[in-house]
């Protein structure tokens, strides 16, 4: 049976992003683990973290089974501590699906600290399927004023890609969600409203 692995990232509640995930997750067929991580954030890594990292390069290891081959000392246990419930979720799912609104033209400091945490040198996840939900509160579509300054998507599709090496990272976005709150986007509702129609309709 398939497993899917579900981050939601927004610090709303209540949120787009959290709305477009709700909608895929409803319609998986198989098994899932949850975590939110703006309600139970993972902590920022330390100095034992690049330690470790440091000591997989030197020993060249790169298969995550013996990565605790080099957790010696106590502070790299206390670093694997957190970090081996995280990577022991990320390894068993077969796909990962991702709440991801756009902060400041990036991803949430909370997806990135799980990303940090869960990632290690030449790492990959070749064989697995990324879904990444986003909302944005502009348009950042390619052919926009803003496309440029997308450093949302082009970020995690180039790390997933890049990093993971994986081949199958899909995007949805709902886009100008700031339209019901900003009233210089407010004609532009119908956009936002189409929008998410769309994205809850590929979700």
């Amino acid at each position: 049976m398939t497993h899917l692995l579900h981050l939601d990232s927004s610090a709303r509640r209540t949120s787009f992003s959290r709305e477009l995930t709700a909608r895929y997750a409803a319609t998986w067929q198989g098994t899932r683990t949850y975590r939110d991580l703006a309600a139970d954030p993972v902590p920022v890594i330390g100095e034992a973290w690049t330690e470790i990292c440091d000591a997989l390069l030197t020993a060249g290891i790169t298969d995550p089974a013996h990565y605790t081959d080099v957790v010696g000392t106590p502070a790299h246990k206390q670093a694997w501590a957190i970090v081996e419930p995280l990577l022991a979720e990320l390894l068993a799912a077969d796909v990962v699906l991702i709440g991801a609104p756009m902060y400041n033209f990036s991803i949430p400091a909370a997806l990135k600290t799980w990303i940090d945490q869960v990632t290690f040198p030449r790492m990959s996840l070749r064989g697995k399927a990324f879904v990444i939900a986003g909302a944005r509160g502009g348009t950042y579509a390619p052919g926009t004023p803003r496309a440029p300054f997308d450093h949302h998507e082009r970020y995690l599709r180039d790390f997933v890609a890049g990093h993971y090496d994986v081949d199958d990272v899909r995007f949805v976005h709902a886009e100008l969600t700031n339209a019901l709150v900003d009233p210089h986007l407010a004609a532009r509702e119908g956009e936002r409203a189409a929008s998410r129609e769309a994205a809850l309709k590929a979700l």
